[in-house]
């Protein structure tokens, strides 16, 4: 008798499922039997109230595994059980991940074992939310998932529909199979449409720094907050992503590959050498002018004056807008003091852009460095303004508009 093997994606793999205290937490049990039928070795750990609603038994025997539930656990921790756990896992898969639980994760908590865990990992994590769907749409909730985005943090779910107390709505735990195929590459339904499945996007983001000796360099005050969580956005809907990272200290978002440069000559090279692609967003903030020459020593103080000769840098944004490879929509960023739309237009024109993402920066509230920012879009025939949001939420917004101007 012949036949094929089942394919286990997950072969080798070692998952920590943490579960929350949520109904939802009955799914767990066949989340973790599909994760093992996947070819992952898995071991769960859970807070108080998941325990109200599963025993740790029957997870035990699904798993394969003691289940942890405390920090005050003598015989685990005698050995720093907690920290060899966090060790362990390839990845932590929160589900579900209640309201309460993704607050303190997005704060930083460690008052018991499960949020204890994730601080204490460096592996990837995942959290698959569940719960009541006003909890769910509260800006308190959406400040959270915010912030675990920026992190780099995994969001599968929720899902729209009946809930366990008899309303429905936005709230309820993404199913098992889902979770599984999503954790493994394949094509579950996320938060986002997964409109992009196909294309390959290029985004640059970040400053550039351009060194004048060994100590000092010419640079700007991007965070790269921006473009990583543009980045991010374009892989939850199913893009190839390419993120091509100035000198920033930001996690890489989940599903995208990330090339790290320093000067704008580097950015050139390490964007160009990513083509083609279907679509390039440039988000960086690359040096306009460089040192003509970085001297080998350090510059010594001489004088009272000290002058500089610069040359004008590569503009990546307009070469790439001239590629005639498979480009199917070239998007620039504008970061103006004044007079933004007149600065943002004509630069739209001078660069042969399909669209402009312009905003303010140098003022209190948005522009560099903040978490929060307000953008306009700008086109050939029209405009769209986006309010002061949180820049990952602005960076969902700006998709939406980019799938549509695609389609346009």
């Amino acid at each position: 008798m012949t036949g094929s093997l089942e394919p286990r994606p997950l072969h080798g793999q070692r998952l920590l499922v943490c579960v929350g205290g949520g109904i939802a937490a009955y799914k767990s049990l066949e989340l973790v039997r599909r994760l093992r039928d996947a070819g992952a070795e898995v071991q769960v750990a859970m807070t108080d109230g998941a325990q109200q609603f599963v025993t740790t038994l029957s997870f035990q025997a699904l798993s394969g595994h003691p289940v942890r539930t405390s920090l005050w656990d003598s015989a685990a921790e005698a050995a720093m059980g907690h920290i060899e756990l966090a060790r362990w896992a390839d990845r932590i898969v929160v589900a579900p991940a209640t309201a309460d639980l993704l607050a303190r994760l997005a704060h930083g908590f460690a008052n018991d074992l499960v949020t204890t865990l994730c601080l204490a990992t460096t592996a990837p994590i995942t959290v698959a939310p569940a719960m009541n769907h006003r909890m769910w749409q509260h800006p308190a909730t959406a400040a959270n998932l915010a912030v675990l985005r920026e992190r780099g943090v995994q969001i599968i779910g929720p899902e729209d529909g009946p809930l366990a107390e008899g309303e429905s709505g936005p709230g309820r735990l993404s199913e098992p199979g889902d979770i599984v195929a999503t954790l493994a590459g394949g094509h579950a339904a996320t938060a986002a449409a997964r409109d992009l499945a196909g294309m390959r996007v290029v985004v640059s983001a970040g400053p550039t720094y351009e060194d004048l000796d060994p100590v000092r360099y010419l640079g700007n005050r991007s965070s790269g907050k921006m473009g990583f969580a543009v980045a991010a956005s374009a892989a939850r809907r199913g893009a190839e992503v390419v993120l091509v990272a100035g000198p920033v200290h930001l996690p890489t978002p989940a599903g995208v590959s990330r090339v790290d440069v320093r000067s704008a000559a580097q950015m050139r090279e390490a964007v160009l050498a990513a083509l083609p692609a279907d679509i390039y967003i440039g988000a960086a903030a690359v040096a306009d002018y460089a040192p003509r020459v970085a001297v080998p020593n350090k510059i010594k103080k001489t004088g009272e004056k000290l002058e500089l000769d610069l040359v004008r840098t590569p503009d990546i944004l307009a070469e790439v807008a001239a590629q005639t490879q498979a480009l199917k929509l070239v998007v620039g960023f504008a970061a103006e003091t004044e007079n933004v739309e007149h600065y943002a237009r004509g630069k739209l024109k001078a660069k042969r852009l399909d669209m402009i993402i312009a905003n303010r920066v140098g003022i209190a509230e948005g522009g560099f460095e903040s978490d929060q920012n307000a953008l306009t879009a700008y086109w050939k025939d029209g405009e769209r303004e986006f309010a002061s949001a949180p820049k990952t939420r602005l960076a969902d917004a700006l998709m939406d508009l980019i799938v549509e101007r695609l389609n346009a």
